[in-house]
């Protein structure tokens, strides 16, 4: 397995098993199957409602915690939302923390949205904290108003839409680029 690392030093395999779309009756065992191939990178959201499932496949795994990067996203807009939303989250997947949150989408309050999660990352509920679908203004304006730099910026990106410019903007400021889809 490959890793890299984030701007945190935070380190997170380079592939991953993404349960977008995948129903929640299903996903426990489809998270199981991803494990026992040796995937150690979960992506799950509170958009996906399956972060229980998520958390049950890993808490019966028998891969010990450390070794397993999981990933959520915050579907809320503001800080009061979001803090409740990050601990919801942790209690529905049945974790202590998670390796990295991302806002899900830019929101109307998209600082108080930040906001929450860097205080869930001071706390250690979040090892990491990041951005998805973020044009660069917007990652400007987190960047401009937070001490604790995003780590990802998820954005749609295919062989038709390669980012190029996102991309680059991206690495100047030591964050990274990671694929997502529409």
């Amino acid at each position: 397995m490959k890793y890299l690392t984030f701007n945190n030093g935070v380190k997170t395999p380079i592939f991953g098993f993404g349960t977008y779309r995948i129903q929640p009756r299903i996903t426990e065992g489809a998270v199981v199957e991803a494990l026992k191939a040796g995937y150690r990178l979960i992506d799950t959201a509170q958009a996906y409602s399956n972060e229980a499932e998520v958390g049950n496949a890993i808490n019966k795994s028998g891969i010990k915690r450390e070794d397993i990067f999981l990933t959520t996203k915050a579907q809320t807009s503001g800080y009061r939302e979001t803090k409740n939303g990050i601990d919801e989250s942790l209690i529905h997947a049945q974790q202590d923390y998670f390796d990295l949150m991302i806002i899900h989408w830019p929101m109307s309050d998209s600082l108080g949205t930040y906001q929450a999660l860097e205080e869930a990352y001071q706390a250690g509920k979040l090892r990491s904290i990041g951005l998805s679908n973020f044009n660069h203004d917007q990652v400007n304006e987190i960047m401009n108003n937070f001490d604790t730099k995003p780590v990802v910026d998820q954005i749609e990106t295919s062989v038709f839409k390669q980012q190029k410019k996102m991309h680059k903007y991206l690495i100047e400021n030591n964050i990274v680029h990671t694929r997502g889809a529409s």
